[in-house]
């Protein structure tokens, strides 16, 4: 090597680097699963997000990927990971394809693997795999009629503790059950009657202003006081846990679910009442489908919408209502 005009010593620290280099580049998927996690956990709108991410990667894919190179995935390896599990569960497969894309999308970036995507579904796994809405109908959360509704406000009003009171105040606001069990007092203004949530308690990330009712008013004045900086504390201190609400419902015998009663008064909004339809999105927090309506509309509809929730609370209340509308006839006296 000397005689060809190489430095033997310079020729093996150059031989040791490209070693290390090809040595970095090598990831095992889990480890990818890992380094991804950590990189996207603000992302992740709760802990219960990341957790599922984390758990359905650990469970159906790691298994078959977990020890591989993530340069060495391939199509075949991923259609080994869905297909016991596509037709069977159908939306846990859908999801988990999406995160094993997400996960090599990063490696790729990362520079540990080169070349296509093997998850993506469009051109590539669609032409393996049968399409998911094919399969399997999207699975609705059950919701009580809102015919049956007055009813169910009655009962659900004669039960005790935290929880049912939670389930109430969350139907005359139509929030979801997140919303409502993570609400503190500091996010509210009584004698405005708005009920503000915070931009990191939204699903859409975008604070959102509730009006309240006169029932949604009284409920919050009528709660035992607490320590608790919590609106509906649980019992041993803290935030309700995500079942609190759900149990209500089971130990009443309903079938539908907490977050049904948000379908209930959308189908009461668009079969009952004449609000335009952006009202009625509004009132639930949805995020405007069409960008360009998006952009333009920078209201948020608030006494539009304080109008359609005390018809909605007057709906809730049927004896209440009709106890406040009840006409007195005054007898006309003849002297």
């Amino acid at each position: 090597m000397i005689k060809a005009g190489l430095d033997p010593v310079a020729e093996a620290e150059s031989a040791r680097s490209k070693l290390l280099a090809e040595q970095a580049k090598q990831v095992t998927f889990a480890d990818a699963v890992i380094h991804f996690l950590n990189a996207k956990s603000e992302e992740w709108s709760n802990r219960k997000h990341g957790d599922q991410w984390r758990n359905t990667l650990r469970e159906y894919a790691e298994p078959i990927l977990g020890q591989m190179l993530v340069s060495d995935i391939d199509v075949v390896h991923i259609e080994r990971v869905l297909a016991p599990i596509w037709k069977t569960k159908t939306e846990t497969a859908s999801r988990l394809r999406g995160r094993i894309e997400a996960v090599l999308a990063w490696a790729t970036v990362r520079k540990y693997r080169q070349g296509a995507n093997p998850a993506v579904w469009r051109g590539n796994l669609d032409h393996l795999l049968a399409k998911p809405s094919k399969i399997a109908k999207v699975q609705h959360h059950p919701a009580l009629p809102y015919q049956e509704l007055g009813d169910f406000m009655v009962s659900l009003r004669q039960k005790g503790g935290i929880s049912a009171r939670a389930l109430e105040f969350a139907i005359l606001t139509t929030a979801r059950s997140g919303e409502v069990r993570g609400a503190t007092w500091a996010e509210f203004d009584l004698a405005a009657g708005i009920w503000t949530i915070p931009a990191e308690r939204m699903k859409a990330k975008k604070e959102h202003r509730v009006p309240l009712s006169r029932s949604a008013l009284d409920l919050l004045r009528a709660l035992p006081s607490s320590d608790s900086p919590y609106v509906f504390p649980a019992p041993k201190g803290g935030m309700l846990s995500d079942m609190a609400l759900s149990a209500v419902t089971k130990r009443m015998g309903l079938e539908a679910v907490p977050h049904g009663f948000r379908s209930t008064f959308r189908d009461w909004c668009a079969e009952q009442t004449n609000y335009p339809r952006e009202v009625a999105e509004m009132a639930l927090a949805h995020t405007i489908g069409n960008a360009v309506e998006a952009a333009y509309r920078r209201g948020d509809l608030f006494e539009k919408r304080r109008n359609l929730m005390q018809e909605w609370d007057n709906y809730c209340n049927p004896q209440a209502s009709e106890k406040n509308n009840k006409v007195t006839a005054i007898r006309r006296i003849h002297g």
